[in-house]
């Protein structure tokens, strides 16, 4: 008789409930992308920013592969990823929900006098609290608080208590903010202009996303090193298109983000993004 994962099956009753799930593999990161898929040669999924339908049945695309489908869940691969997975993720924008992650008790003690009430799941360090509705990610909103909704995964903790209300204004509202200055959110970069005047030859958008994808995929691809192999990918977009005024928030959060997911602080993330400015004399 086949034992099925315990993961696996946590992950069955999330999936009906109608929670979009994945695997989490050593280091609670996702699982790195097949070599079909190595350096975004599959287009992406569907369902993210870069165009093409990629039709990879591996546990690929990190947030982006999270499914409610029991039979992508429980197939081959799959099940051979929960027999490896130390902890399952979700897609909370997938199910029309945002998660506030409070990661310090000072962070919780600020969302009990400022947030609305809702379903509460204890971390290992504070507090997530989940909202009825979906917004755009942000990190660093406030010391110690980030915002996981669309384009992200929250590691599932249990149901925690209380009742999922709707997503307030005041949340919404965190991401128009200024960040943080203990825990950063990905800055707004102001580059120099093309001298002259003249249109960015990056913003052809083929060209300017398949770079952002591959920046991504080669941190995610870190095995060791991290913290140099963030900062030489930082280095290596900001040598292209840093001088051009061709990057936006959008694609310095796609990199963070990646950054994030294997490991790496905020901080270390905006100091690497300035180290980077700083060589090239930006």
């Amino acid at each position: 008789m086949t034992t099925i994962p315990v993961h696996l099956r946590t992950a069955l009753h999330l999936a009906a409930a109608g929670l979009p799930v994945l695997p989490l593999r050593q280091g609670k990161v996702p699982f790195g992308n097949c070599r079909t898929c190595a350096r975004n040669a599959c287009g992406g999924r569907p369902n993210m920013k870069s165009a093409g339908p990629c039709q990879c049945s591996d546990v690929c695309h990190a947030w982006a592969a999270a499914t409610t489908n029991p039979r992508v869940i429980t197939s081959p691969i799959w099940t051979r990823a929960w027999s490896q997975a130390v902890a399952i993720a979700y897609h909370p924008g997938g199910a029309d929900l945002t998660v506030v992650d409070l990661d310090s008790p000072a962070a919780v003690a600020w969302a009990r006098q400022s947030l609305p009430p809702t379903r509460t799941v204890p971390t290992t360090r504070g507090e997530h609290w989940i909202y009825q509705g979906a917004m755009r990610s942000v990190n660093g909103v406030r010391d110690g608080v980030d915002i996981k909704s669309t384009m992200a995964y929250a590691r599932w903790r249990g149901p925690g208590t209380g009742t999922a209300t709707a997503l307030p204004s005041v949340v919404r509202a965190l991401a128009g903010k200024e960040p943080s200055t203990v825990r950063p959110a990905p800055p707004a970069i102001m580059v120099p202009s093309l001298a002259g005047g003249g249109e960015c030859r990056h913003r052809t958008p083929a060209y300017l996303e398949r770079g952002i994808c591959m920046a991504e995929q080669r941190i995610t691809d870190a095995r060791t090193q991290v913290h140099a192999t963030v900062y030489r990918t930082f280095l290596a977009v900001l040598s292209v298109h840093g001088r051009c005024g061709c990057l936006t928030d959008a694609h310095i959060t796609q990199l963070f983000t990646a950054a994030h997911a294997k490991g790496e602080s905020l901080r270390h993330c905006t100091d690497a993004w300035a180290n980077a400015r700083t060589a090239l004399g930006l």
